[in-house]
Protein backbone atom coordinates (compact mmCIF):
# COMPACT_ATOMS: atom_id res chain seq x y z
CA UNK A 1 0.00 0.00 0.00
CA UNK A 2 2.71 2.92 0.94
CA UNK A 3 4.49 1.66 -2.61
CA UNK A 4 1.25 2.16 -4.37
CA UNK A 5 0.79 5.49 -2.65
CA UNK A 6 3.98 6.86 -3.16
CA UNK A 7 4.11 6.25 -6.87
CA UNK A 8 0.90 7.93 -6.87
CA UNK A 9 2.41 11.07 -5.39
CA UNK A 10 5.38 11.02 -7.65
CA UNK A 11 3.42 10.64 -11.05
CA UNK A 12 1.28 13.60 -9.38
CA UNK A 13 4.03 15.59 -8.64
CA UNK A 14 5.72 14.98 -11.92
CA UNK A 15 2.94 16.14 -13.90
CA UNK A 16 2.62 19.20 -11.77
CA UNK A 17 6.32 20.21 -12.47
CA UNK A 18 5.93 19.53 -15.65
CA UNK A 19 3.38 21.86 -16.70
CA UNK A 20 4.13 25.01 -17.77
CA UNK A 21 1.81 27.34 -15.54
CA UNK A 22 0.31 29.73 -18.00
CA UNK A 23 -2.32 31.32 -15.72
CA UNK A 24 0.06 32.29 -12.82
CA UNK A 25 -1.80 35.79 -12.26
CA UNK A 26 -5.13 33.88 -11.89
CA UNK A 27 -5.37 32.19 -8.69
CA UNK A 28 -6.57 28.40 -9.07
CA UNK A 29 -9.45 26.10 -6.90
CA UNK A 30 -7.33 24.58 -4.60
CA UNK A 31 -5.99 28.36 -3.67
CA UNK A 32 -8.84 29.92 -3.90
CA UNK A 33 -11.68 27.70 -2.35
CA UNK A 34 -10.63 26.56 1.29
CA UNK A 35 -12.67 25.29 3.38
CA UNK A 36 -13.05 28.60 4.93
CA UNK A 37 -14.31 30.19 1.39
CA UNK A 38 -18.11 30.15 0.69
CA UNK A 39 -19.79 29.65 -2.66
CA UNK A 40 -21.87 32.04 -4.59
CA UNK A 41 -25.47 31.61 -5.09
CA UNK A 42 -25.45 29.02 -7.97
CA UNK A 43 -21.97 27.35 -7.39
CA UNK A 44 -21.89 23.73 -6.34
CA UNK A 45 -19.28 21.79 -4.23
CA UNK A 46 -18.74 18.32 -4.75
CA UNK A 47 -15.88 16.26 -2.62
CA UNK A 48 -15.81 12.74 -2.90
CA UNK A 49 -13.10 11.45 0.21
CA UNK A 50 -11.64 8.40 1.15
CA UNK A 51 -10.10 8.02 3.91
CA UNK A 52 -8.51 4.38 4.84
CA UNK A 53 -7.25 3.80 8.94
CA UNK A 54 -5.11 0.44 9.61
CA UNK A 55 -3.66 -0.74 12.82
CA UNK A 56 -2.03 -3.14 14.74
CA UNK A 57 -1.29 -1.48 18.33
CA UNK A 58 -3.26 -0.24 20.73
CA UNK A 59 -2.21 2.54 22.99
CA UNK A 60 -3.69 2.03 27.10
CA UNK A 61 -3.65 4.15 30.37
CA UNK A 62 -2.30 7.46 31.25
CA UNK A 63 0.74 6.73 29.59
CA UNK A 64 -0.24 4.94 26.68
CA UNK A 65 1.26 1.57 26.96
CA UNK A 66 1.67 0.54 23.85
CA UNK A 67 0.46 -3.28 22.57
CA UNK A 68 0.15 -5.35 19.66
CA UNK A 69 -2.98 -6.95 18.41
CA UNK A 70 -4.35 -8.41 15.37
CA UNK A 71 -4.45 -5.85 12.29
CA UNK A 72 -7.91 -3.96 12.27
CA UNK A 73 -8.68 -1.74 9.21
CA UNK A 74 -11.46 0.77 8.85
CA UNK A 75 -12.56 3.00 5.72
CA UNK A 76 -14.70 5.92 5.24
CA UNK A 77 -15.77 6.95 2.34
CA UNK A 78 -17.80 10.54 2.88
CA UNK A 79 -19.58 12.64 -0.18
CA UNK A 80 -20.15 16.23 0.85
CA UNK A 81 -22.61 18.24 -1.45
CA UNK A 82 -23.02 21.80 -0.89
CA UNK A 83 -24.20 24.62 -2.88
CA UNK A 84 -24.39 28.72 -2.52
CA UNK A 85 -27.95 29.88 -1.86
CA UNK A 86 -27.13 34.09 -1.09
CA UNK A 87 -25.69 36.31 -3.74
CA UNK A 88 -23.27 37.96 -1.08
CA UNK A 89 -21.79 34.46 -0.69
CA UNK A 90 -22.86 34.29 3.33
CA UNK A 91 -24.79 31.01 3.25
CA UNK A 92 -24.25 27.60 1.64
CA UNK A 93 -26.53 24.55 2.36
CA UNK A 94 -25.48 21.33 1.61
CA UNK A 95 -25.81 17.37 2.46
CA UNK A 96 -23.45 14.68 3.66
CA UNK A 97 -23.37 11.35 3.36
CA UNK A 98 -21.06 8.35 4.87
CA UNK A 99 -20.19 4.74 3.97
CA UNK A 100 -18.18 2.38 5.73
CA UNK A 101 -16.41 -0.86 5.70
CA UNK A 102 -14.49 -2.49 8.46
CA UNK A 103 -12.42 -5.41 8.69
CA UNK A 104 -10.99 -7.49 11.89
CA UNK A 105 -9.20 -10.28 13.05
CA UNK A 106 -5.88 -9.98 11.46
CA UNK A 107 -7.30 -9.20 7.88
CA UNK A 108 -5.47 -7.65 5.35
CA UNK A 109 -5.92 -4.19 4.98
CA UNK A 110 -7.15 -4.46 1.58
CA UNK A 111 -9.26 -6.39 2.59
CA UNK A 112 -12.24 -3.59 3.20
CA UNK A 113 -12.85 -3.32 -0.69
CA UNK A 114 -13.96 -7.22 -0.63
CA UNK A 115 -17.22 -6.17 1.11
CA UNK A 116 -17.84 -9.52 2.18
CA UNK A 117 -19.53 -9.21 5.40
CA UNK A 118 -17.72 -12.36 6.63
CA UNK A 119 -18.99 -13.13 10.03
CA UNK A 120 -16.95 -12.14 12.87
CA UNK A 121 -14.47 -10.44 10.64
CA UNK A 122 -16.23 -7.71 8.31
CA UNK A 123 -19.20 -5.75 8.33
CA UNK A 124 -20.27 -2.47 5.72
CA UNK A 125 -22.98 -0.14 4.49
CA UNK A 126 -24.22 3.30 4.40
CA UNK A 127 -23.93 4.56 8.16
CA UNK A 128 -25.02 8.38 8.04
CA UNK A 129 -26.26 11.21 6.44
CA UNK A 130 -26.53 15.21 7.95
CA UNK A 131 -27.87 17.96 6.11
CA UNK A 132 -25.86 20.90 6.91
CA UNK A 133 -25.10 24.60 6.47
CA UNK A 134 -22.58 26.97 6.40
CA UNK A 135 -21.75 30.46 7.04
CA UNK A 136 -19.84 33.69 7.73
CA UNK A 137 -20.35 34.64 10.86
CA UNK A 138 -18.24 38.12 11.18
CA UNK A 139 -19.09 40.66 8.70
CA UNK A 140 -15.14 41.80 6.99
CA UNK A 141 -13.77 39.05 7.89
CA UNK A 142 -15.01 36.44 4.62
CA UNK A 143 -12.28 33.82 5.81
CA UNK A 144 -13.52 32.47 9.22
CA UNK A 145 -16.52 30.14 8.56
CA UNK A 146 -18.40 27.62 10.28
CA UNK A 147 -20.02 24.05 9.13
CA UNK A 148 -23.00 23.52 11.21
CA UNK A 149 -24.37 19.39 10.65
CA UNK A 150 -26.85 17.27 12.47
CA UNK A 151 -25.40 13.61 11.73
CA UNK A 152 -28.18 11.35 11.31
CA UNK A 153 -27.09 7.08 12.11
CA UNK A 154 -29.24 4.45 9.60
CA UNK A 155 -27.66 1.76 11.35
CA UNK A 156 -29.28 -0.35 14.33
CA UNK A 157 -26.18 -1.89 15.92
CA UNK A 158 -22.29 -0.23 16.26
CA UNK A 159 -20.94 -3.90 16.87
CA UNK A 160 -22.39 -6.96 15.20
CA UNK A 161 -20.59 -10.49 15.36
CA UNK A 162 -17.68 -8.99 17.16
CA UNK A 163 -17.21 -6.23 14.68
CA UNK A 164 -17.82 -2.28 15.04
CA UNK A 165 -19.21 0.10 11.84
CA UNK A 166 -19.97 2.68 13.50
CA UNK A 167 -21.05 4.92 16.06
CA UNK A 168 -25.46 4.38 16.32
CA UNK A 169 -26.13 8.03 18.38
CA UNK A 170 -26.89 11.39 16.55
CA UNK A 171 -23.86 13.82 16.47
CA UNK A 172 -23.96 17.76 16.38
CA UNK A 173 -21.34 18.79 15.00
CA UNK A 174 -19.73 22.11 14.41
CA UNK A 175 -16.52 22.81 12.27
CA UNK A 176 -14.66 26.44 12.33
CA UNK A 177 -12.77 27.61 9.40
CA UNK A 178 -9.76 30.03 9.10
CA UNK A 179 -6.95 30.17 6.54
CA UNK A 180 -4.31 32.97 5.76
CA UNK A 181 -2.17 33.50 2.79
CA UNK A 182 0.92 35.27 2.84
CA UNK A 183 4.30 35.45 0.66
CA UNK A 184 2.49 36.12 -2.35
CA UNK A 185 0.45 33.58 -2.18
CA UNK A 186 2.78 31.11 -2.41
CA UNK A 187 2.09 29.67 1.57
CA UNK A 188 -1.18 29.72 3.26
CA UNK A 189 -1.96 28.76 6.46
CA UNK A 190 -5.22 26.52 7.27
CA UNK A 191 -6.68 26.24 10.76
CA UNK A 192 -9.38 23.74 11.59
CA UNK A 193 -11.77 23.42 14.96
CA UNK A 194 -14.30 20.32 14.85
CA UNK A 195 -16.52 19.66 17.57
CA UNK A 196 -18.91 17.28 17.94
CA UNK A 197 -21.32 16.60 20.47
CA UNK A 198 -22.57 12.59 20.92
CA UNK A 199 -26.04 12.42 21.95
CA UNK A 200 -27.57 9.01 23.24
CA UNK A 201 -28.08 6.53 25.85
CA UNK A 202 -25.38 5.65 28.41
CA UNK A 203 -23.24 2.62 27.57
CA UNK A 204 -24.76 -0.45 28.52
CA UNK A 205 -22.70 -3.88 28.59
CA UNK A 206 -24.44 -7.40 30.02
CA UNK A 207 -22.70 -9.37 32.42
CA UNK A 208 -20.36 -10.51 30.55
CA UNK A 209 -19.09 -7.56 29.18
CA UNK A 210 -20.90 -7.50 25.70
CA UNK A 211 -22.25 -3.86 24.76
CA UNK A 212 -26.05 -4.18 24.61
CA UNK A 213 -27.15 -0.74 24.45
CA UNK A 214 -25.91 3.37 24.05
CA UNK A 215 -22.12 4.28 23.00
CA UNK A 216 -19.03 4.47 23.82
CA UNK A 217 -19.12 7.89 22.74
CA UNK A 218 -22.62 8.77 23.50
CA UNK A 219 -23.31 12.16 26.20
CA UNK A 220 -20.11 12.97 25.22
CA UNK A 221 -17.71 15.64 23.37
CA UNK A 222 -15.08 15.36 20.74
CA UNK A 223 -12.58 18.30 20.21
CA UNK A 224 -10.08 18.25 17.29
CA UNK A 225 -7.91 21.27 16.23
CA UNK A 226 -6.07 20.93 12.94
CA UNK A 227 -3.32 23.44 11.38
CA UNK A 228 -2.46 22.61 7.74
CA UNK A 229 0.62 24.61 5.67
CA UNK A 230 0.63 24.59 2.41
CA UNK A 231 3.39 25.87 -0.28
CA UNK A 232 2.14 26.62 -4.12
CA UNK A 233 5.06 26.13 -6.52
CA UNK A 234 2.53 26.93 -8.73
CA UNK A 235 -1.08 27.89 -8.92
CA UNK A 236 -2.11 24.25 -9.88
CA UNK A 237 -0.24 22.27 -7.23
CA UNK A 238 0.09 22.09 -3.65
CA UNK A 239 2.36 20.42 -0.83
CA UNK A 240 0.85 20.64 2.51
CA UNK A 241 2.03 19.46 6.41
CA UNK A 242 -0.36 18.82 8.96
CA UNK A 243 -0.38 18.30 12.53
CA UNK A 244 -3.93 17.24 14.45
CA UNK A 245 -4.98 16.18 17.70
CA UNK A 246 -8.96 14.75 19.21
CA UNK A 247 -9.92 14.79 22.80
CA UNK A 248 -12.82 12.76 23.36
CA UNK A 249 -14.40 14.29 26.95
CA UNK A 250 -16.19 11.84 28.91
CA UNK A 251 -19.76 12.85 30.17
CA UNK A 252 -21.14 9.89 32.17
CA UNK A 253 -19.39 6.59 30.21
CA UNK A 254 -16.05 5.97 32.46
CA UNK A 255 -14.41 6.40 29.24
CA UNK A 256 -12.10 9.14 27.19
CA UNK A 257 -9.60 8.85 24.77
CA UNK A 258 -7.06 11.26 23.05
CA UNK A 259 -4.19 11.43 19.59
CA UNK A 260 -2.20 13.17 18.45
CA UNK A 261 -1.49 12.50 14.58
CA UNK A 262 1.12 14.35 12.00
CA UNK A 263 1.11 13.53 7.90
CA UNK A 264 1.57 15.54 4.80
CA UNK A 265 -0.03 15.51 1.12
CA UNK A 266 -0.58 17.20 -2.19
CA UNK A 267 -3.11 18.56 -3.76
CA UNK A 268 -3.14 19.28 -7.65
CA UNK A 269 -5.88 21.17 -9.81
CA UNK A 270 -6.61 18.55 -12.92
CA UNK A 271 -8.62 20.74 -14.62
CA UNK A 272 -10.80 24.09 -14.05
CA UNK A 273 -13.40 21.94 -12.43
CA UNK A 274 -11.86 19.18 -10.90
CA UNK A 275 -8.75 18.42 -8.09
CA UNK A 276 -7.31 15.73 -6.48
CA UNK A 277 -5.80 15.22 -3.13
CA UNK A 278 -3.50 12.66 -1.65
CA UNK A 279 -3.12 12.77 2.13
CA UNK A 280 -0.71 10.26 4.38
CA UNK A 281 -1.52 10.77 8.25
CA UNK A 282 0.40 8.78 11.08
CA UNK A 283 -0.73 8.80 14.90
CA UNK A 284 2.57 9.27 16.85
CA UNK A 285 0.76 9.11 20.54
CA UNK A 286 -2.73 8.99 22.19
CA UNK A 287 -4.44 7.23 25.17
CA UNK A 288 -7.13 4.32 25.20
CA UNK A 289 -6.93 4.23 21.38
CA UNK A 290 -5.50 2.65 18.10
CA UNK A 291 -1.79 3.51 17.24
CA UNK A 292 -1.78 3.36 13.33
CA UNK A 293 -1.82 5.15 10.16
CA UNK A 294 -4.28 6.12 7.13
CA UNK A 295 -4.13 6.34 3.52
CA UNK A 296 -5.92 9.44 2.14
CA UNK A 297 -7.40 10.55 -1.20
CA UNK A 298 -10.24 12.76 -2.53
CA UNK A 299 -11.54 14.22 -5.82
CA UNK A 300 -13.26 17.31 -5.19
CA UNK A 301 -15.51 19.26 -8.50
CA UNK A 302 -16.55 22.70 -7.93
CA UNK A 303 -18.80 24.80 -10.56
Amino acid sequence: MKKTLTILLLTISLVGFAQEDTTENKKSNIQTYTPSKLLSSGQWDIKWFNNLYTETKDLFGENGAKQDKDRETFFTSTLDVFTGISANSKLNVGLLLEFRSNVVGGRDALDVFKFDGETNSARSGLTSFAPAIKFNPIKGVGNFTIQTAFHIPLIDNETENNVFLDQKGFIFQNRFFYDYSFSGGKWQLFSELNSEFNFGKKLERDSSGIQVGGSFANNSLRLTPGVFLSYFPSSKFTVLGLIQHSQLIDAGNDFSQDFTALGGGLKYQLTDVLNVETLYTGFVRGNDTGLGQSFNIGLRALF
